[in-house]
This record gives C-alpha cells, sequence and structure tokens, in this order.
C-alpha cells in the first residue's frame, strides 16, 4: 500500500516535472534558456519515472535494469545538453541578452 502511493507520487510527480519543462520550452525567449528548461526537467522527470517504475516492480531484475537506464541517462541527458550549447554557440547562435546590460560586459 505505501509503496503504491509512493510509486504513483514518484510517476505523477514525473509527469508534472514534464509538463512543466514542455512550458518552460514553450515560453522562453531564446534557445538557450529553452535548453536549459529541457535539459534540467528532463533529467529529474526521468528519474521520477524510473523510481515510479522500480518501486512498482520491487526488487526484481526489472527494478535493476530500471536502475542502469537511470544511471546511463543520469550522464547522458547533461553531457547531451552541454554539446547542443556549445555547437550552437560554435556555430554563431548569441544567446539573448538583456537591452540594459548590453554595455555591462
Amino acid at each position: 500500500m505505501i509503496t503504491d502511493v509512493l510509486s504513483w507520487f514518484c510517476l505523477v510527480s514525473g509527469g508534472l516535472l514534464g509538463v512543466v519543462g514542455g512550458i518552460g520550452m514553450h515560453r522562453f525567449p531564446d534557445f538557450y534558456s529553452r535548453l536549459h528548461a529541457a535539459g534540467t526537467t528532463d533529467t529529474l522527470c526521468a528519474a521520477l519515472f524510473l523510481l515510479g517504475l522500480g518501486l512498482q516492480a520491487g526488487l526484481s531484475l526489472a527494478s535493476a535494469k530500471l536502475a542502469l537506464i537511470f544511471v546511463f541517462l543520469f550522464f547522458t541527458s547533461p553531457t547531451a545538453s552541454h554539446s547542443v550549447a556549445n555547437a550552437a554557440l560554435h556555430g554563431g547562435l548569441k544567446p539573448l541578452q538583456d537591452e540594459h546590460n548590453k554595455g555591462d560586459a
């Protein structure tokens, strides 16, 4: 009973976090802030989903596989976001700057 409630809490929280990340990607003004919204929510959203599924599976081979998937996503998702941002910067895409702070740098 407690495991089911905790599992569903993780699954619903992961889903809500995914929706918040999608809203952030839609609302933020430039590529880099949109990438930040996607990159940060993506890792935590996947972690919550996998934790919820692991709690549903119990202590089994399936939960071990879910843990390995989490480790893979934990390292590759931030690395991919960094690589995409770096490629965009080297491709000439400039970050959006505020009009008041252009002369400060």
